[in-house]
């Protein structure tokens, strides 16, 4: 019968022996293991044997028992869940308490770009660098060690942009998390984990022949040269801000991009349509960039010219309320190479006045507009005609 608290021996075989010395050994032997852990430790195979010895001379080193390593492991997965989540959340608790120099994302943007130009990088990725960068400081007030992966991805799903641009974002976030990893303002580069997405060639937007007339008339003065060379000739937006006057032949009915102004570094020649000859003519005597202002200000102002174009009901004059057109990216080169190659139908030829290849015209491009919409597209001219949009002059930049 068993009493309480009393607790009774694990059953034993009994041995014989041939000496009393020998019996008398083993009877204290199995007096020791009488206990819990050496009755476990008794019963314990030899593969459990070298792992209790291999986990002891692993332990050995940091000075901690394996009882207390035991107890505090149990611990740490009752609380993470599994084995693996503990790992990861030691490295993210050593990660986030590495010794870092707290600075802020906007002062590591501007340490990025100087040391950029220090280093020779083209006025164009500077310029991209920075319109991006600032974009993303503004959006992270705040030191730059503690933005995390789930704050880049949520900013940039809130952006709700085309694939490309995405893929441009995080291509500059990532060089910008580079750059302070490197320099001690971050524990790690947060966008390595950030979702990559794959780009996708239908995304090529368009403008319409009547939305581009409402921009153009919505447009500060200054500001109608750099869109209508964007929609009627198809220069990318930093050959615009680059090009100069000088450049411009109305009487040749061309424009010379130089080696130093385009992007892939070759000189190419672009045809002036009939419309952008009549939006050109009344600055023919003007002199230096065909944009006068920075380049903030040239990005900032194609938003705000898509802003300008809403229309508020007016019941008296029965005019209808029209949304703003929506400003679209690389929407006025786009829009050129679309109908210019609707138009003609020779990709050479679009590919050579656009400075890419064939291959990317006909991939971009082909069947995006039919011919009779390319024809309406160059035919927005600011003069009145049975079948040309009228368009008011705009304000001036600096009025």
């Amino acid at each position: 019968m068993l009493k309480a608290g009393v607790i009774q021996p694990m059953p034993i075989s009994f041995d014989s022996y041939p000496t009393l010395d020998e019996a008398l050994f083993a009877a204290n032997r199995v007096a020791r293991q009488l206990s819990e852990r050496d009755t476990v430790a008794a019963s314990m195979t030899s593969g459990q044997a070298s792992e209790y010895a291999v986990a002891a001379q692993t332990l050995n080193p940091l000075g901690v028992s394996l009882n207390a390593a035991v107890s505090t492991m149990a611990e740490a997965v009752k609380i993470a869940g599994d084995l693996p989540s503990v790992l990861t959340a030691c490295k993210f608790y050593i990660a986030r308490h590495k010794k870092t120099v707290q600075k802020p994302v906007a002062e590591v943007v501007e340490e990025l770009l100087t040391v950029k130009k220090t280093q020779g990088a083209s006025d164009r990725y500077l310029q991209d660098l920075h319109l991006r960068l600032n974009r993303f400081a503004t959006a992270f007030p705040k030191s730059t060690c503690n933005v995390t992966t789930a704050d880049v991805q949520t900013w940039m799903d809130g952006m709700k942009i085309l694939t490309q641009n995405y893929m441009n974002f995080r291509t500059v976030v990532h060089t910008f998390f580079k750059f302070a990893v490197a320099r001690g303002y971050a524990v790690d580069n947060p966008v390595a984990k950030v979702e990559k997405v794959k780009v996708r060639h239908g995304d090529t937007e368009i403008f319409t022949p009547m939305e581009i007339a409402r921009l153009i008339a919505a447009a500060p003065v200054d500001f109608i040269p750099c869109l209508t060379v964007g929609a009627f000739a198809g220069l990318r937006s930093a050959e615009i801000e680059r090009i100069e006057w000088s450049d411009i032949d109305l009487k040749g009915r061309h424009i010379t991009i130089g080696a130093n102004k385009a992007k892939t570094a070759s000189r190419r020649v672009v045809p002036i349509a009939d419309n952008l000859v009549a939006w050109l003519s009344p600055y023919a005597k003007r002199n230096g960039k065909i944009w006068p202002s920075t380049h903030d200000e040239f990005y900032k102002l194609q938003q705000a010219t898509a802003a300008a174009t809403e229309v508020k009901a007016d019941p008296k004059k029965g005019t209808p309320a029209l949304p703003a057109v929506r400003w679209k990216a690389n929407g006025l080169r786009h829009s050129y190479a679309s109908y210019r190659f609707a138009l003609t139908n020779d990709a050479g030829r679009v590919a050579g006045e656009l400075g890419n290849t064939a291959s990317v015209v006909h991939r971009h491009y082909r069947e995006l507009v039919k011919p009779y919409e390319a024809r309406s597209w160059f035919n927005v001219k600011p003069q009145t005609s049975d079948n040309i949009v009228m368009l008011p002059v705009g304000k001036s930049l600096h009025s």
